[in-house]
């Protein structure tokens, strides 16, 4: 070869080389990832989805769906409510404490509440009131 390694490359048009990211060494293997990591990333995703949902984020009306909330703030609870004793109280209870603050602003946003127990994710936490 020209002595160009793996991680240089030619840019289009210019004759100049570049360095290229090496991938592989800035990745992980899911396999080296402890599941204690694996679950908590998880809950922010849904956390923070749910939070867009409920008209949270920067753009706040623009993006709002109870609907979807609902579904995120379930899934969030089911996957709390599950791992808790495997994760330990030092990982869980934060994530119980933002799963409440969502459970609260999904409520506070519903043009009809649901009645206390019903709300999403209640029938794994138990009833979320105001």
């Amino acid at each position: 070869m020209c002595g160009m390694s793996d991680s240089t490359a030619s840019a289009p048009g210019t004759g100049r080389s570049e360095q290229t990211p090496d991938f592989d060494s800035l990745t992980r293997d899911i396999a080296d990832v402890p599941a204690v990591e694996v679950i908590t990333t998880v809950a922010v995703h849904l956390m923070s989805a749910a939070a867009v949902n409920l008209g949270l984020a920067e753009e706040g009306p623009q993006h709002k769906d109870l609907d979807e909330a609902r579904k995120l703030i379930q899934a969030l609870a089911g996957l709390v409510t599950a791992s808790a004793t495997e994760i330990s109280s030092f990982h869980a209870a934060p994530l119980r404490d933002g799963l409440k603050s969502l459970q609260l602003a999904f409520r506070e946003a519903s043009i009809v509440p649901d009645e206390p127990g019903q709300g999403p994710g209640e029938k794994f936490t138990g009833p979320v009131y105001v």
